[in-house]
């Protein structure tokens, strides 16, 4: 995965717009949105955040700057674990023609020090949204690691993986009933990328996105 591949492999595909979460950073997103200028195709800046209770939380904003201080922030929170190239390979940093311009030391799967309980109003105040991640699975998400979904967590989104039983899931867990439900790739290869097949009734540009998950 690096942004011009996933850009313009996404637009092969016939994609029209396309979220850019890597864990814990945003690093590589303004990269990928200008290779996704170039290609035609949206690139919302996102990441897939790893809360301190080791739930995989979704964020998507409508500009850059503001993911690029999310991401500094998060990284603030984050242990002091060096990474091991040699196991979890390098965490490169890219440009939109994927030449490395760096790397990030700092191992970027760690759980951050940012609790599920406070991550929809931070978020909120970067301008983005955030929703729990592929919740259906039965690691890193908020039902596998902490029984339940609530109210209180803020969250008007849940997303549930290819596989997942919406039907399932909302009769185990209600408030689910109440919330938009998305279906995403959370591709981590490029022969993970599935076909165009998942749609949005919203205009195609990263506002009016992220406007129709917040129901603004």
């Amino acid at each position: 995965m690096t942004p011009y591949n996933l850009v313009n492999l996404s637009a092969l595909m016939g994609m029209e717009a396309i979220a850019l979460t890597d864990h814990n950073s945003c690093m590589n997103c303004g990269a990928a949105m200008r290779a996704g200028a170039e290609a035609g195709i949206t690139v919302i800046p996102g990441m897939e955040l790893c809360t301190s209770e080791e739930v995989h939380v979704v964020c998507l904003f409508e500009e850059l700057k503001a993911a690029e201080e999310f991401s500094d922030y998060v990284l603030s929170t984050m242990p002091p674990i060096k990474n091991r190239p040699e196991i979890f390979g390098t965490q490169l940093i890219m440009d939109e023609t994927d030449k490395v311009l760096g790397s990030q030391d700092i191992l970027l799967t760690a759980a951050s020090g940012i609790s599920i309980g406070s991550v929809e109003k931070l978020v909120d105040g970067y301008g983005g949204v955030c929703y729990p991640a592929h919740i259906d699975r039965s690691s890193y998400s908020v039902i596998s690691n902490l029984g339940m979904i609530t109210e209180e967590m803020g969250f008007e989104v849940a997303e549930v993986s290819p596989m997942g039983n919406v039907d399932d899931l909302i009769e185990k867990h209600p408030i689910l009933g109440r919330m938009k439900i998305l279906t995403s790739s959370d591709a981590h290869r490029l022969d993970a990328l599935p076909p165009a097949n998942l749609s949005l009734h919203t205009d195609n540009n990263i506002k009016s996105i992220i406007r129709h998950l917040k129901n603004r």
